[in-house]
């Protein structure tokens, strides 16, 4: 009963004219990034943020929060009309979404993925709803060691799980602590890798770096790319989109075994939608009876993947809010959004404000049911968005980031701090360099160092303090499994090639 009070506090926010009107916006927005591949929902979120300060904080969060979302739905659109991922979620949809379109059967895949991802994201709240209170309580035993721990679990396992080698993802991570390290330091009150700029005292700022690696870099990127193929040139009319009854039955329960994966791989720091979509993918091709037809256009190739990575997206939200360790760069900037507000995530936030927690969740809800009563009827609308010339939307994209982190604090200092760190991230993309490691270092760099230091504190020095508690031991045996697994790994490989 508590659960259902909690819901209703929530739906009475979630569902005021002001929040329908924001959580519509957002998701359409975070559509409309989805559909042009290589834009991201990090770089059109961290363009809102300043638009947020002039919102209630539940408000701000609510748009936030639909564009991640929002994006997810879109991605696949551009996967199987070009055969291009809008998001790195959507990688998996094109192995059978792009045949299907070939096949002439694009209006059938848009109509499965939208309904298989509306399913998997309300998987995905339900299971925020069920576990958040119980997850809450649990990290509300925890002390400044299990705190350390569990971050410090949160930065390993997201910066070894990065795409290509483990060893680049934690040289990132890294640099992202030293960048979280730029400041006055809160103990003894000097300044640190400021380089002599009063500017920096502060630190840098959360959305100048955001915009620069995520916008601007991505738009460098994009831009030596070579030009993307053209949609095709037709409309697409609701009826026509409708899948036959084996199609429809076909998707049913790849789409469940999708969101179960989704929520689960979701929940963890360090995965995130791409991985649970191709994960959701190999599964299904596995209990296929059918695995051959996989790869030609099989319905259960686009509804398992697209349900897994919608409710991942929906999970990654538990650990975030719940416990305050966010599980990719999305949720970090999430995570970093919410202090600004002054909100504290964890287990208080729960406790301390659950109308805004609450009312949150609800509109996740709202969001999606908004998602797949739009999505359908617009697809016209996105395919004449991927049209639009490269060379009029990238410079667009540019100005309004610029615009966006001016508009922060009113300083130039700001926008050339976003340009130094789009060049940074074009740089180290072209050099195959993860990038979101660095925001999570950024992010959870200070907290890490905060919790390390509160304990030696309490302790008196004594080191021992951070295996005092099973939490804290699981999480640091965790931490050292996968540094070490990647390399033991990577030799045995090494050796079976040599062998051969």
């Amino acid at each position: 009963m508590s659960v259902l009070h909690d819901l209703a506090l929530g739906f009475q926010i979630a569902l005021t004219w002001q929040a329908i009107l924001i959580c519509l916006a957002g998701v359409v927005l975070g559509t409309f990034v989805g559909v042009l591949p290589g834009i991201g929902a990090l770089a059109a979120i961290s363009l809102c943020l300043p638009l947020t300060y002039y919102m209630l904080p539940v408000h701000g969060l609510i748009l936030l929060s639909g564009i991640f979302y929002g994006a997810q739905y879109g991605s696949s659109t551009s996967s199987i009309l070009l055969n291009i991922p809008g998001t790195p979620a959507a990688a998996a949809t094109c192995l059978d979404g792009n045949p299907m379109a070939r096949k002439g059967r694009a209006g059938q895949a848009l109509f499965i993925v939208t309904l298989s991802s509306y399913f998997g994201g309300m998987v995905g709240i339900l299971l925020l709803v069920a576990f958040a209170a119980p997850l809450a309580r649990f990290a509300l035993t925890f002390g400044a060691p299990e705190y350390f721990a569990v971050m410090l679990l949160g930065l390993v396992a997201a910066s070894t799980a990065s795409p290509g080698s483990s060893v680049k993802g934690l040289a990132m991570m890294v640099l992202g602590l030293i960048f979280g390290m730029v400041g006055t330091d809160v103990t003894s009150g000097a300044y640190r890798f400021t380089l002599g700029y009063l500017e920096l005292t502060d630190g840098i700022n959360l959305v100048a770096m955001a915009m620069g690696l995520f916008g601007i870099g991505e738009v460098l990127s994009n831009l030596a790319a070579p030009p993307a193929a053209q949609p095709p040139k037709k409309s697409f009319r609701l009826r026509e989109m409708l899948p036959t009854r084996t199609e429809a039955r076909q998707s049913v329960m790849p789409a469940v075994r999708g969101s179960l994966i989704g929520s689960w791989i979701g929940a963890l720091p360090g995965t995130g939608p791409a991985i649970a979509a191709f994960v959701a993918y190999a599964t299904e091709k596995r209990v296929s009876r059918t695995p051959e037809k996989f790869g030609t256009g099989a319905v259960e190739g686009i509804a398992a993947p697209e349900a897994a990575n919608n409710a991942s997206v929906q999970a990654a939200f538990i650990p975030t809010l719940c416990i305050g360790i966010p599980g990719d760069a999305v949720m970090a900037f999430m995570l970093g959004a919410m202090i600004i507000h002054g909100i504290v995530p964890g287990p208080n936030l729960i406790t301390e404000q659950p109308d805004m927690f609450w009312g949150l969740v609800a509109s996740f809800a709202v969001g999606n049911l908004i998602l797949v009563l739009l999505t359908l009827p617009m697809i016209g609308v996105w395919v004449k968005i991927l049209n639009i010339p490269r060379q009029i939307l990238y410079p667009l994209i540019i100005f309004l980031i610029c615009v966006g982190v001016f508009s922060v604090n009113s300083n130039v200092f700001d926008v050339f701090v976003a340009v130094a760190f789009g060049i940074l991230g074009f740089v180290m993309t072209l050099f195959r360099y993860p990038v979101a490691p660095i925001l999570l270092g950024y992010i959870l760099g200070p907290l890490v160092e905060e919790n390390f230091r509160r304990t030696l504190f309490i302790s008196n020095g004594d080191f021992g303090a951070f295996v005092s508690s099973p939490v804290s031991v699981i999480c640091l045996g965790l931490v050292a499994l996968a540094l070490v697994v990647p390399v033991v790994l990577k030799a045995r490989r090494r050796g079976l090639s040599s062998a051969s």
